[in-house]
């Protein structure tokens, strides 16, 4: 049931993706309304998918939070990606900033949904996956990974809104987008977020490892270029373009720590690729 649940949920968000770029184009504030009662019920919706799973689990005697496979992860890194949109969007007003950070998820849950090479089971936890730090390592992760998507969303805007006003206009779409002060504040603070938060997976991680093989580091691959993502948020003192170019390479590293390791090396944490 939860399965079915999470394809209508893939629909929702593409719903809501494409109804925030056509909140750019027409700049109304019901289409804005809209797109974010779209994306509050999908979040919503998503959320009880979760639990759904969680209590699915227990139904069929394997018992584990829904974060164990590259599915379960595709999932919960969606939902915390939507999660700290809309926290964002609530408290700062931008709506326009959907249409850049709503395809990460959508494209999360659609290729949750249709990749032959994710498998949607509930599968009982791999040995090394049987810790209390599941959930913490998990969760502080991805709330990190989520936030570095946000702030790659705003990073795009950013930069696109930056090179409108070095030309001087004041005309044509990019106009009614946030001034680039605004937007490069909310940079760095989404990072100022997401960085602690990954500085405690990695933690978590390696108290984690510890338990499961006896090392707190072992330079498995993923372990490697979580190092190398936390290295670059770590140089992130400048403010502007760098900055945001900065942004949005982080956010590249982020992908291919959490997806590339896992479909394209070997290594301890294979597992995560099932």
């Amino acid at each position: 049931m939860n399965t079915h649940i999470f394809s209508i949920v893939t629909f929702i968000y593409l719903a809501g993706m494409v109804v925030y770029i056509g909140y750019l184009a027409f700049r109304s504030k019901w289409v804005s309304r809209v797109a974010s009662l779209i994306l509050l019920g999908g979040w919503l919706l998503q959320s009880f998918a979760i639990a759904l799973r969680w209590y699915e689990s227990y139904q069929m005697g394997i018992g584990h939070a829904p974060m164990s496979n590259l599915y379960e992860s595709l999932v919960f890194f969606s939902w915390t990606i939507i999660l700290i949109y809309l926290i964002i969007e609530y408290k700062y007003h931008l709506s326009i900033l959907g249409a850049f950070v709503t395809p990460f998820a959508a494209m999360g849950m659609a290729y949750a949904s249709i990749s032959p090479q994710v498998n949607e089971k509930i599968q009982p936890l791999v040995p090394a996956l049987q810790s209390n730090w599941l959930i913490s390592h998990v969760v502080t992760c991805f709330l990190g990974y989520a936030a570095f998507a946000v702030s790659c969303g705003v990073s795009i805007t950013y930069i696109l809104k930056k090179k409108q006003e070095e030309k001087g206009k004041k005309t044509g779409l990019l106009a009614s987008f946030p001034s680039s002060d605004v937007l490069d504040d909310l940079i760095y603070k989404t990072i100022a977020v997401g960085f602690p938060l990954l500085s405690i997976g990695i933690i978590t991680g390696a108290a984690w490892a510890n338990y499961a093989w006896g090392t707190y580091w072992s330079w498995d691959p993923k372990e490697t270029w979580s190092l190398i993502t936390w290295f670059i948020y770590a140089a992130f003192l400048q403010r502007g373009v760098k900055a945001a170019m900065l942004s949005i390479f982080g956010f590249v590293a982020v992908l291919f720590t959490y997806l590339g390791v896992n479909l394209l090396l070997s290594g301890l944490h294979s597992y995560g690729a099932g």
